[in-house]
Protein backbone atom coordinates (compact mmCIF):
# COMPACT_ATOMS: atom_id res chain seq x y z
CA UNK A 1 0.00 0.00 0.00
CA UNK A 2 1.65 3.00 -1.01
CA UNK A 3 2.63 6.13 1.86
CA UNK A 4 1.90 9.47 1.03
CA UNK A 5 5.13 11.59 -0.71
CA UNK A 6 7.32 13.39 1.24
CA UNK A 7 7.29 16.71 0.14
CA UNK A 8 10.72 18.48 -0.71
CA UNK A 9 11.73 21.88 1.67
CA UNK A 10 9.97 24.30 -1.72
CA UNK A 11 7.12 22.01 -1.84
CA UNK A 12 6.29 22.80 1.79
CA UNK A 13 7.61 26.34 1.74
CA UNK A 14 4.89 26.90 -1.44
CA UNK A 15 1.92 25.38 0.48
CA UNK A 16 2.41 27.39 3.26
CA UNK A 17 3.31 30.80 2.19
CA UNK A 18 -0.33 31.90 2.30
CA UNK A 19 0.46 32.22 6.04
CA UNK A 20 2.26 35.57 5.02
CA UNK A 21 -0.70 36.81 4.10
CA UNK A 22 -3.35 36.04 6.79
CA UNK A 23 -0.54 36.86 9.15
CA UNK A 24 -0.33 40.66 7.80
CA UNK A 25 -3.97 40.57 8.38
CA UNK A 26 -3.55 39.15 12.01
CA UNK A 27 -0.71 41.58 12.85
CA UNK A 28 -2.17 44.89 12.16
CA UNK A 29 -5.30 43.70 13.91
CA UNK A 30 -3.25 42.66 16.94
CA UNK A 31 -1.29 45.58 17.00
CA UNK A 32 -3.40 48.31 15.81
CA UNK A 33 -6.82 47.49 16.42
CA UNK A 34 -7.38 48.54 19.91
CA UNK A 35 -5.67 52.16 19.67
CA UNK A 36 -8.21 52.21 16.45
CA UNK A 37 -10.78 51.60 19.07
CA UNK A 38 -9.37 53.96 21.41
CA UNK A 39 -8.88 56.80 19.06
CA UNK A 40 -12.99 56.96 18.43
CA UNK A 41 -13.62 56.83 21.71
CA UNK A 42 -13.97 53.12 22.60
CA UNK A 43 -13.73 53.07 26.91
CA UNK A 44 -10.75 50.95 27.87
CA UNK A 45 -13.13 48.40 29.86
CA UNK A 46 -14.94 47.57 26.59
CA UNK A 47 -12.51 47.21 24.22
CA UNK A 48 -12.49 43.29 25.32
CA UNK A 49 -16.52 43.06 24.06
CA UNK A 50 -15.37 45.26 20.89
CA UNK A 51 -12.56 41.92 20.32
CA UNK A 52 -15.35 39.87 20.45
CA UNK A 53 -15.63 39.53 17.02
CA UNK A 54 -12.77 37.56 16.34
CA UNK A 55 -13.75 34.83 18.21
CA UNK A 56 -17.17 34.66 17.72
CA UNK A 57 -17.00 34.56 14.07
CA UNK A 58 -13.90 31.88 14.31
CA UNK A 59 -16.51 30.05 16.85
CA UNK A 60 -18.99 30.29 14.04
CA UNK A 61 -17.13 30.26 10.84
CA UNK A 62 -14.29 27.41 11.13
CA UNK A 63 -16.30 24.38 11.92
CA UNK A 64 -18.78 25.25 8.75
CA UNK A 65 -15.62 25.87 6.13
CA UNK A 66 -13.97 22.84 7.98
CA UNK A 67 -17.39 20.91 7.39
CA UNK A 68 -17.81 22.40 3.87
CA UNK A 69 -14.20 21.91 2.75
CA UNK A 70 -13.97 18.20 3.83
CA UNK A 71 -16.94 17.71 1.56
CA UNK A 72 -16.00 20.19 -1.38
CA UNK A 73 -13.83 19.07 -4.84
CA UNK A 74 -13.62 20.82 -7.97
CA UNK A 75 -11.17 21.64 -10.18
CA UNK A 76 -9.21 24.09 -7.60
CA UNK A 77 -9.30 21.34 -5.38
CA UNK A 78 -10.69 20.40 -1.34
CA UNK A 79 -9.51 23.61 0.77
CA UNK A 80 -7.66 25.91 -2.07
CA UNK A 81 -11.52 27.53 -3.00
CA UNK A 82 -11.86 28.37 0.72
CA UNK A 83 -8.23 30.33 0.29
CA UNK A 84 -9.22 32.42 -2.37
CA UNK A 85 -13.07 33.84 -1.23
CA UNK A 86 -11.57 34.20 2.02
CA UNK A 87 -8.46 36.62 0.90
CA UNK A 88 -10.51 38.39 -1.21
CA UNK A 89 -12.87 39.79 1.59
CA UNK A 90 -10.00 39.61 4.33
CA UNK A 91 -8.28 42.38 1.93
CA UNK A 92 -11.16 44.37 1.23
CA UNK A 93 -11.42 44.82 5.07
CA UNK A 94 -8.27 46.02 5.53
CA UNK A 95 -8.67 48.91 3.05
CA UNK A 96 -11.96 49.91 5.17
CA UNK A 97 -10.71 49.79 8.48
CA UNK A 98 -8.82 52.17 9.05
CA UNK A 99 -10.82 54.90 7.20
CA UNK A 100 -13.77 53.93 10.02
CA UNK A 101 -15.53 57.07 10.84
CA UNK A 102 -17.24 56.25 13.76
CA UNK A 103 -16.56 52.93 16.24
CA UNK A 104 -19.12 51.09 15.10
CA UNK A 105 -18.25 51.12 11.45
CA UNK A 106 -14.62 49.81 12.76
CA UNK A 107 -15.76 47.01 15.05
CA UNK A 108 -18.57 45.81 12.10
CA UNK A 109 -15.01 45.82 9.86
CA UNK A 110 -13.06 43.71 12.46
CA UNK A 111 -15.85 41.53 12.35
CA UNK A 112 -15.58 40.67 8.71
CA UNK A 113 -12.41 40.58 8.93
CA UNK A 114 -12.40 37.95 11.14
CA UNK A 115 -14.70 36.11 8.88
CA UNK A 116 -12.67 36.13 6.22
CA UNK A 117 -9.52 35.38 7.81
CA UNK A 118 -11.29 32.27 9.45
CA UNK A 119 -12.27 31.60 6.34
CA UNK A 120 -9.09 31.37 4.95
CA UNK A 121 -6.89 30.04 7.88
CA UNK A 122 -9.44 27.02 8.88
CA UNK A 123 -8.32 25.28 4.95
CA UNK A 124 -4.53 25.70 5.73
CA UNK A 125 -4.62 23.61 9.13
CA UNK A 126 -6.05 20.73 7.50
CA UNK A 127 -3.95 21.39 4.69
CA UNK A 128 -0.76 20.25 6.01
CA UNK A 129 -2.68 16.97 7.66
CA UNK A 130 -3.84 16.15 3.84
CA UNK A 131 -0.32 16.93 2.43
CA UNK A 132 2.68 15.65 4.31
CA UNK A 133 3.11 12.29 6.07
CA UNK A 134 3.01 11.51 9.95
CA UNK A 135 7.34 12.34 10.12
CA UNK A 136 7.08 15.86 7.87
CA UNK A 137 3.70 17.38 9.84
CA UNK A 138 6.07 19.08 12.84
CA UNK A 139 8.19 20.61 10.25
CA UNK A 140 4.89 21.67 8.22
CA UNK A 141 3.64 23.65 10.84
CA UNK A 142 6.77 24.86 12.02
CA UNK A 143 6.85 26.48 8.14
CA UNK A 144 3.46 28.04 9.33
CA UNK A 145 4.51 29.62 12.10
CA UNK A 146 7.78 30.96 10.51
CA UNK A 147 5.90 32.33 7.68
CA UNK A 148 3.53 33.65 10.95
CA UNK A 149 6.57 35.19 12.65
CA UNK A 150 8.05 36.90 9.35
CA UNK A 151 4.40 38.51 8.51
CA UNK A 152 3.80 39.87 11.74
CA UNK A 153 7.31 41.31 12.20
CA UNK A 154 6.99 43.26 9.56
CA UNK A 155 3.06 43.78 9.90
CA UNK A 156 3.88 45.12 13.91
CA UNK A 157 6.76 47.24 12.19
CA UNK A 158 4.77 48.61 9.76
CA UNK A 159 3.12 51.87 11.47
CA UNK A 160 6.57 52.35 13.28
CA UNK A 161 8.09 52.36 9.82
CA UNK A 162 5.86 54.61 7.94
CA UNK A 163 6.49 57.12 11.05
CA UNK A 164 10.48 57.00 11.11
CA UNK A 165 11.53 56.10 8.02
CA UNK A 166 9.23 57.03 5.48
CA UNK A 167 7.94 60.52 7.79
CA UNK A 168 4.70 59.62 7.38
CA UNK A 169 3.13 61.31 11.02
CA UNK A 170 1.55 59.04 13.67
CA UNK A 171 -0.49 61.98 15.08
CA UNK A 172 -4.21 62.89 13.97
CA UNK A 173 -6.97 65.58 14.51
CA UNK A 174 -8.92 64.34 17.68
CA UNK A 175 -10.95 60.82 16.39
CA UNK A 176 -8.91 60.32 13.34
CA UNK A 177 -6.60 57.31 12.91
CA UNK A 178 -2.85 58.50 11.43
CA UNK A 179 -2.10 58.12 8.29
CA UNK A 180 0.76 55.93 9.60
CA UNK A 181 -1.80 53.36 10.38
CA UNK A 182 -3.75 53.71 7.41
CA UNK A 183 -0.83 53.48 4.98
CA UNK A 184 0.38 49.69 6.80
CA UNK A 185 -3.56 48.78 6.44
CA UNK A 186 -2.70 49.25 2.66
CA UNK A 187 -0.16 47.18 2.00
CA UNK A 188 -0.92 44.53 4.55
CA UNK A 189 -4.32 43.71 2.30
CA UNK A 190 -2.09 43.42 -0.85
CA UNK A 191 -0.18 40.93 0.87
CA UNK A 192 -2.52 39.11 1.79
CA UNK A 193 -4.18 38.86 -1.20
CA UNK A 194 -1.30 38.28 -3.22
CA UNK A 195 0.35 35.63 -0.32
CA UNK A 196 -2.81 33.35 -0.58
CA UNK A 197 -2.49 33.51 -4.54
CA UNK A 198 0.64 32.06 -4.43
CA UNK A 199 -0.10 28.85 -2.26
CA UNK A 200 -3.37 28.55 -4.65
CA UNK A 201 -1.41 28.64 -7.74
CA UNK A 202 1.74 26.34 -6.79
CA UNK A 203 0.12 23.57 -4.97
CA UNK A 204 -2.03 20.75 -6.49
CA UNK A 205 -4.00 18.87 -3.58
CA UNK A 206 -4.51 14.96 -3.74
CA UNK A 207 -7.80 13.38 -4.46
CA UNK A 208 -10.15 12.37 -1.76
CA UNK A 209 -9.37 8.42 -3.16
CA UNK A 210 -5.74 9.03 -2.95
CA UNK A 211 -5.59 10.83 0.64
CA UNK A 212 -8.08 7.47 1.75
CA UNK A 213 -5.28 4.74 0.60
CA UNK A 214 -2.46 7.10 2.49
CA UNK A 215 -4.40 7.04 5.51
CA UNK A 216 -4.64 3.71 5.33
CA UNK A 217 -1.06 3.49 4.88
CA UNK A 218 -0.12 5.41 7.58
CA UNK A 219 -2.00 4.12 10.09
CA UNK A 220 -0.75 0.78 9.11
CA UNK A 221 2.73 1.74 9.24
CA UNK A 222 2.33 3.66 12.70
CA UNK A 223 0.66 0.93 14.05
CA UNK A 224 -2.11 3.10 15.01
CA UNK A 225 -5.70 1.30 15.37
CA UNK A 226 -9.21 2.94 14.41
CA UNK A 227 -10.08 2.82 18.38
CA UNK A 228 -7.14 5.64 18.51
CA UNK A 229 -8.38 7.57 15.93
CA UNK A 230 -11.67 7.88 16.87
CA UNK A 231 -13.87 5.95 19.26
CA UNK A 232 -17.58 5.68 17.17
CA UNK A 233 -20.77 6.23 19.64
CA UNK A 234 -24.00 4.70 18.26
CA UNK A 235 -26.48 7.05 16.95
CA UNK A 236 -29.11 6.73 19.43
CA UNK A 237 -26.73 7.08 22.59
CA UNK A 238 -25.48 10.16 20.60
CA UNK A 239 -29.26 11.38 20.07
CA UNK A 240 -29.61 10.37 24.22
CA UNK A 241 -27.04 12.65 25.27
CA UNK A 242 -28.14 15.68 23.12
CA UNK A 243 -31.23 15.50 25.09
CA UNK A 244 -29.96 15.08 28.15
CA UNK A 245 -27.15 17.70 28.05
CA UNK A 246 -29.21 19.96 25.35
CA UNK A 247 -32.15 21.20 27.48
CA UNK A 248 -29.37 21.26 31.61
CA UNK A 249 -26.94 23.56 29.34
CA UNK A 250 -29.66 25.62 28.42
CA UNK A 251 -31.17 25.91 31.42
CA UNK A 252 -27.87 27.07 33.07
CA UNK A 253 -26.99 29.43 30.67
CA UNK A 254 -30.94 31.27 30.89
CA UNK A 255 -30.63 31.00 35.11
CA UNK A 256 -27.30 32.74 34.96
CA UNK A 257 -28.30 35.32 32.65
CA UNK A 258 -30.97 36.11 35.05
CA UNK A 259 -28.39 35.93 37.50
CA UNK A 260 -26.32 38.73 36.01
CA UNK A 261 -29.76 40.93 35.33
CA UNK A 262 -31.04 40.74 39.11
CA UNK A 263 -28.05 41.35 40.56
CA UNK A 264 -26.48 43.94 38.01
CA UNK A 265 -23.38 41.99 37.04
CA UNK A 266 -21.12 43.24 33.90
CA UNK A 267 -22.81 43.40 30.74
CA UNK A 268 -20.38 41.92 28.91
CA UNK A 269 -21.18 38.21 31.30
CA UNK A 270 -24.36 37.67 28.93
CA UNK A 271 -21.56 36.86 25.78
CA UNK A 272 -20.97 33.70 28.36
CA UNK A 273 -23.99 33.06 29.45
CA UNK A 274 -26.71 33.32 26.75
CA UNK A 275 -23.99 31.88 24.44
CA UNK A 276 -24.68 29.11 26.79
CA UNK A 277 -27.97 28.95 26.46
CA UNK A 278 -27.45 28.85 22.85
CA UNK A 279 -25.20 26.02 22.51
CA UNK A 280 -27.92 24.00 24.74
CA UNK A 281 -30.77 24.68 21.95
CA UNK A 282 -28.33 23.79 18.80
CA UNK A 283 -28.33 20.49 20.74
CA UNK A 284 -31.69 19.92 21.19
CA UNK A 285 -32.38 21.01 17.49
CA UNK A 286 -29.49 18.77 16.11
CA UNK A 287 -31.02 15.63 18.53
CA UNK A 288 -34.68 16.25 17.17
CA UNK A 289 -32.95 16.23 13.66
CA UNK A 290 -31.45 13.61 14.32
CA UNK A 291 -33.90 11.44 15.45
CA UNK A 292 -35.98 12.23 12.49
CA UNK A 293 -33.47 11.13 10.03
CA UNK A 294 -31.70 14.67 8.74
CA UNK A 295 -28.25 14.33 8.68
CA UNK A 296 -27.39 17.46 7.31
CA UNK A 297 -23.51 19.33 8.15
CA UNK A 298 -25.26 20.81 11.73
CA UNK A 299 -25.71 16.97 12.86
CA UNK A 300 -22.14 15.57 11.20
CA UNK A 301 -20.31 18.52 13.44
CA UNK A 302 -22.48 18.01 16.67
CA UNK A 303 -21.94 14.04 16.30
CA UNK A 304 -17.80 14.62 15.32
CA UNK A 305 -17.73 16.93 18.80
CA UNK A 306 -18.97 14.11 21.05
CA UNK A 307 -16.68 12.02 19.30
CA UNK A 308 -13.52 13.76 19.42
CA UNK A 309 -10.56 11.39 19.62
CA UNK A 310 -8.87 11.44 23.24
CA UNK A 311 -5.90 13.16 22.32
CA UNK A 312 -8.05 16.18 21.15
CA UNK A 313 -9.99 16.67 24.44
CA UNK A 314 -6.78 17.01 25.98
CA UNK A 315 -5.01 19.32 23.89
CA UNK A 316 -7.99 21.15 24.12
CA UNK A 317 -7.61 22.05 27.89
CA UNK A 318 -4.24 23.11 26.88
CA UNK A 319 -5.13 25.03 24.19
CA UNK A 320 -7.63 26.70 26.47
CA UNK A 321 -5.55 28.28 28.81
CA UNK A 322 -2.82 28.75 26.49
CA UNK A 323 -5.08 31.45 24.12
CA UNK A 324 -6.21 33.02 27.06
CA UNK A 325 -2.77 34.57 28.09
CA UNK A 326 -2.73 35.42 24.25
CA UNK A 327 -5.87 37.27 24.40
CA UNK A 328 -4.93 38.92 27.48
CA UNK A 329 -1.85 40.31 25.94
CA UNK A 330 -3.40 41.05 22.77
CA UNK A 331 -5.92 43.42 24.09
CA UNK A 332 -4.24 44.82 27.14
CA UNK A 333 -0.47 44.83 26.22
CA UNK A 334 -0.79 48.96 24.54
CA UNK A 335 -2.44 49.71 27.74
CA UNK A 336 -0.57 48.42 30.00
CA UNK A 337 2.40 49.55 28.52
CA UNK A 338 1.98 53.00 27.91
CA UNK A 339 0.40 53.51 31.41
CA UNK A 340 3.06 51.60 33.15
CA UNK A 341 6.16 53.19 31.65
CA UNK A 342 5.63 56.21 29.57
CA UNK A 343 5.01 59.58 30.88
CA UNK A 344 1.19 59.22 30.38
CA UNK A 345 0.81 60.89 34.55
CA UNK A 346 -1.68 63.44 35.26
CA UNK A 347 -1.61 65.56 38.56
CA UNK A 348 -4.47 66.15 41.11
CA UNK A 349 -4.80 69.66 40.01
CA UNK A 350 -5.01 68.78 36.14
CA UNK A 351 -7.92 66.10 37.68
CA UNK A 352 -9.95 69.36 39.11
CA UNK A 353 -9.67 71.75 36.82
CA UNK A 354 -11.17 69.18 34.34
CA UNK A 355 -13.80 67.81 36.97
CA UNK A 356 -14.93 71.95 37.09
CA UNK A 357 -14.93 71.84 32.55
CA UNK A 358 -17.25 68.80 33.31
CA UNK A 359 -20.09 70.22 35.65
CA UNK A 360 -20.38 73.07 33.08
CA UNK A 361 -20.47 70.01 30.23
CA UNK A 362 -22.82 68.43 31.47
CA UNK A 363 -25.82 71.39 31.23
CA UNK A 364 -25.41 70.85 27.13
CA UNK A 365 -27.58 68.06 27.30
CA UNK A 366 -28.64 68.65 23.48
CA UNK A 367 -24.65 68.33 22.48
CA UNK A 368 -23.84 65.54 20.13
CA UNK A 369 -21.32 64.69 22.23
CA UNK A 370 -23.21 64.16 25.25
CA UNK A 371 -23.88 61.08 25.78
CA UNK A 372 -19.95 60.56 26.05
CA UNK A 373 -19.82 62.26 29.49
CA UNK A 374 -21.10 59.20 31.71
CA UNK A 375 -17.58 57.57 30.79
CA UNK A 376 -15.90 60.34 30.81
CA UNK A 377 -16.40 61.27 34.15
CA UNK A 378 -16.53 57.81 35.44
CA UNK A 379 -12.86 58.20 34.56
CA UNK A 380 -12.29 61.58 36.30
CA UNK A 381 -14.11 59.55 39.45
CA UNK A 382 -11.51 56.91 39.20
CA UNK A 383 -8.47 59.84 39.37
CA UNK A 384 -9.66 60.62 41.71
CA UNK A 385 -10.12 57.85 43.81
CA UNK A 386 -6.36 57.14 43.38
CA UNK A 387 -5.10 60.81 44.42
CA UNK A 388 -7.72 60.62 47.55
CA UNK A 389 -5.39 57.38 47.93
CA UNK A 390 -2.49 58.79 48.26
CA UNK A 391 -0.99 58.99 44.63
CA UNK A 392 1.06 62.12 43.16
CA UNK A 393 0.10 61.32 39.47
CA UNK A 394 -2.66 58.91 37.60
CA UNK A 395 -1.74 57.66 34.18
CA UNK A 396 -4.93 59.36 31.72
CA UNK A 397 -6.90 57.56 29.41
CA UNK A 398 -7.09 58.71 25.90
CA UNK A 399 -10.72 58.94 26.18
CA UNK A 400 -10.38 61.73 28.81
CA UNK A 401 -7.34 63.19 26.70
CA UNK A 402 -9.52 62.91 23.30
CA UNK A 403 -12.46 64.48 25.13
CA UNK A 404 -11.33 67.63 26.34
CA UNK A 405 -8.91 68.50 23.23
CA UNK A 406 -11.64 68.24 20.67
CA UNK A 407 -11.74 72.03 19.69
CA UNK A 408 -14.55 74.58 21.13
CA UNK A 409 -15.37 72.17 23.89
CA UNK A 410 -14.64 73.70 26.90
CA UNK A 411 -11.76 76.19 27.40
CA UNK A 412 -8.92 75.05 29.12
CA UNK A 413 -5.90 76.40 30.98
CA UNK A 414 -2.74 76.63 28.77
CA UNK A 415 -1.06 74.08 30.97
CA UNK A 416 -3.51 71.77 30.91
CA UNK A 417 -4.00 72.13 27.51
CA UNK A 418 -0.33 70.92 26.46
CA UNK A 419 0.13 68.01 29.31
CA UNK A 420 -2.51 66.85 27.56
CA UNK A 421 -1.11 66.94 24.31
CA UNK A 422 1.74 65.64 25.85
CA UNK A 423 0.09 62.46 27.08
CA UNK A 424 -1.39 61.97 23.57
CA UNK A 425 2.13 62.01 22.26
CA UNK A 426 3.38 59.60 24.59
CA UNK A 427 0.75 57.43 24.07
CA UNK A 428 1.12 57.26 20.37
CA UNK A 429 4.66 56.93 21.12
CA UNK A 430 4.16 53.91 23.65
CA UNK A 431 1.68 52.30 21.25
CA UNK A 432 4.28 52.66 18.21
CA UNK A 433 6.53 50.69 20.36
CA UNK A 434 4.27 47.98 21.54
CA UNK A 435 4.00 47.59 17.40
CA UNK A 436 7.59 47.17 17.46
CA UNK A 437 7.47 44.63 20.92
CA UNK A 438 5.07 42.62 18.93
CA UNK A 439 7.50 42.40 15.58
CA UNK A 440 10.23 41.65 17.77
CA UNK A 441 8.44 38.35 19.51
CA UNK A 442 7.29 37.20 15.99
CA UNK A 443 10.26 37.75 14.51
CA UNK A 444 11.64 35.74 17.07
CA UNK A 445 9.02 33.24 16.39
CA UNK A 446 9.86 33.13 13.04
CA UNK A 447 13.87 32.58 13.87
CA UNK A 448 12.70 29.87 16.35
CA UNK A 449 10.50 27.65 13.91
CA UNK A 450 12.43 25.85 12.64
CA UNK A 451 14.74 24.94 15.74
CA UNK A 452 11.03 23.70 17.60
CA UNK A 453 11.19 20.24 15.37
CA UNK A 454 15.00 20.02 16.45
CA UNK A 455 14.45 20.01 20.12
CA UNK A 456 11.07 17.37 19.67
CA UNK A 457 13.42 14.96 18.00
CA UNK A 458 15.75 15.10 20.74
CA UNK A 459 13.30 15.25 23.59
CA UNK A 460 9.38 14.69 22.27
CA UNK A 461 6.86 17.16 21.39
CA UNK A 462 5.21 17.80 24.76
CA UNK A 463 8.34 18.65 26.48
CA UNK A 464 9.18 21.11 23.72
CA UNK A 465 5.63 22.69 24.07
CA UNK A 466 6.07 22.90 27.94
CA UNK A 467 9.03 25.21 27.41
CA UNK A 468 8.37 27.40 24.75
CA UNK A 469 5.08 28.18 27.22
CA UNK A 470 7.37 28.63 30.60
CA UNK A 471 9.34 30.75 28.49
CA UNK A 472 6.21 33.19 27.22
CA UNK A 473 5.42 32.95 31.00
CA UNK A 474 8.28 34.60 32.01
CA UNK A 475 8.19 37.12 29.14
CA UNK A 476 4.64 38.50 30.14
CA UNK A 477 5.29 38.53 33.77
CA UNK A 478 8.56 40.49 33.22
CA UNK A 479 6.62 43.34 31.93
CA UNK A 480 5.46 44.69 35.74
CA UNK A 481 8.83 45.24 36.49
CA UNK A 482 10.37 46.87 33.25
CA UNK A 483 10.68 50.88 33.20
CA UNK A 484 12.59 51.29 30.10
CA UNK A 485 11.07 50.11 26.97
CA UNK A 486 13.71 49.01 25.42
CA UNK A 487 13.66 45.70 27.61
CA UNK A 488 10.55 45.07 26.75
CA UNK A 489 12.16 43.37 23.80
CA UNK A 490 14.07 41.18 25.58
CA UNK A 491 10.58 39.97 27.01
CA UNK A 492 9.43 39.81 23.94
CA UNK A 493 11.97 36.95 23.21
CA UNK A 494 10.22 34.26 25.67
CA UNK A 495 6.72 35.40 24.08
CA UNK A 496 7.53 34.77 20.67
CA UNK A 497 8.90 31.29 21.81
CA UNK A 498 5.91 30.76 23.31
CA UNK A 499 4.11 31.92 20.17
CA UNK A 500 6.02 29.90 17.88
CA UNK A 501 5.23 26.36 19.79
CA UNK A 502 1.35 27.45 20.09
CA UNK A 503 1.19 27.55 16.38
CA UNK A 504 2.76 24.82 15.38
CA UNK A 505 3.24 21.51 18.41
CA UNK A 506 -0.38 21.27 19.06
CA UNK A 507 -1.27 20.86 15.16
CA UNK A 508 1.37 18.64 14.75
CA UNK A 509 0.41 16.27 17.37
CA UNK A 510 -3.78 17.00 16.42
CA UNK A 511 -3.39 16.05 12.83
CA UNK A 512 -2.08 11.89 13.82
CA UNK A 513 -5.27 11.64 15.76
CA UNK A 514 -7.64 12.71 13.23
CA UNK A 515 -9.40 10.81 10.44
CA UNK A 516 -8.12 12.21 6.88
CA UNK A 517 -11.87 12.27 5.95
CA UNK A 518 -12.87 14.43 8.75
CA UNK A 519 -9.56 16.62 8.95
CA UNK A 520 -10.90 19.94 8.24
CA UNK A 521 -14.02 19.37 10.46
CA UNK A 522 -12.30 18.50 13.64
CA UNK A 523 -9.68 21.40 13.04
CA UNK A 524 -12.27 23.57 13.22
CA UNK A 525 -13.81 21.89 16.39
CA UNK A 526 -10.92 22.37 17.97
CA UNK A 527 -10.91 26.11 17.13
CA UNK A 528 -13.56 26.25 19.96
CA UNK A 529 -10.78 25.29 22.33
CA UNK A 530 -9.08 28.77 21.20
CA UNK A 531 -12.10 30.37 20.78
CA UNK A 532 -14.16 29.68 23.99
CA UNK A 533 -10.96 30.73 26.58
CA UNK A 534 -11.20 34.44 23.97
CA UNK A 535 -14.92 34.38 24.75
CA UNK A 536 -14.09 33.89 28.50
CA UNK A 537 -11.31 36.83 28.47
CA UNK A 538 -13.73 39.36 26.62
CA UNK A 539 -16.82 38.59 29.16
CA UNK A 540 -14.18 39.18 32.37
CA UNK A 541 -11.12 40.73 31.58
CA UNK A 542 -12.84 44.23 31.48
CA UNK A 543 -14.19 43.68 34.76
CA UNK A 544 -10.99 42.15 36.16
CA UNK A 545 -9.13 45.03 35.14
CA UNK A 546 -11.56 47.83 35.63
CA UNK A 547 -12.62 46.38 39.95
CA UNK A 548 -9.92 44.37 40.94
CA UNK A 549 -6.75 45.59 39.23
CA UNK A 550 -7.61 49.19 39.58
CA UNK A 551 -7.68 49.88 35.76
CA UNK A 552 -3.99 48.84 36.03
CA UNK A 553 -3.83 47.12 32.31
CA UNK A 554 -0.41 45.57 33.36
CA UNK A 555 -1.67 42.70 35.62
CA UNK A 556 -4.06 41.32 33.06
CA UNK A 557 -0.70 40.57 31.53
CA UNK A 558 0.80 38.54 34.80
CA UNK A 559 -3.01 36.95 34.96
CA UNK A 560 -1.73 35.69 31.43
CA UNK A 561 1.60 34.47 32.00
CA UNK A 562 0.31 32.66 35.17
CA UNK A 563 -2.15 30.79 32.85
CA UNK A 564 0.89 29.54 30.23
CA UNK A 565 2.79 27.99 33.00
CA UNK A 566 -1.20 26.12 33.81
CA UNK A 567 -1.38 24.80 30.27
CA UNK A 568 2.85 24.13 30.15
CA UNK A 569 1.61 21.57 33.40
CA UNK A 570 -1.20 20.10 31.30
CA UNK A 571 0.64 19.35 28.14
CA UNK A 572 2.27 16.67 29.83
CA UNK A 573 -0.61 14.64 30.47
CA UNK A 574 -1.33 14.94 26.76
CA UNK A 575 -1.18 11.70 24.71
CA UNK A 576 0.93 11.55 21.14
CA UNK A 577 -0.11 8.93 19.58
CA UNK A 578 1.48 9.70 16.03
CA UNK A 579 4.80 11.16 18.00
CA UNK A 580 7.31 10.02 15.36
CA UNK A 581 10.08 9.25 17.75
CA UNK A 582 7.88 6.99 18.88
CA UNK A 583 6.95 5.24 16.43
CA UNK A 584 10.58 5.06 14.92
CA UNK A 585 10.29 6.97 12.49
CA UNK A 586 13.04 10.05 12.01
CA UNK A 587 12.18 12.87 10.71
CA UNK A 588 13.75 14.64 7.70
Amino acid sequence: MASKPRLSFWQIWNMSFGFLGIQFGFALQNANVSRIFETLGADIALIPLLWIAAPVTGLIVQPIVGYLSDNTWNRLGRRRPYFLIGAIFASLALFVMPNSPVLWVAAGMLWILDASINITMEPFRAFVGDMLPSEQRTKGFAMQSFFIGVAAFVGSFLPWIMTNIFNISNTAPEGMIPDSVKFSFYIGGIIFFLAVMWTVYSTKEYSPEELKAFEEAEKERLGVDDDQIREEVPEKSLIQQKLRHGPMVTAIGLLSSFAVWFYKLEQELYILTLGLASVGVLLIITSLLQRSGNRNGLVVVSDDLYMMPKTMKQLAVVQFFSWFALFAMWIYTTAAVTAHIYDMGIEESEIMEMEEALSILEDQVDAEWYRRLPAVRSDLAAFRKKIDAGEAQIPATMRVVNFFLEEGRVDLSPELRSSLHRVESQYNIGADWVGVAFGIYNGFAALVAFLLPVIARRTNRKITHAIALVGGAIGLISIYFITDPLWILVSMVGVGLAWASILSMPYAILAGSLPAAKMGTYMGIFNFFIVLPQILAASVLGFVVGSLFGGQAVYALILGGLTWVLAAGLTFLVDDVDDPDHAKIQEG
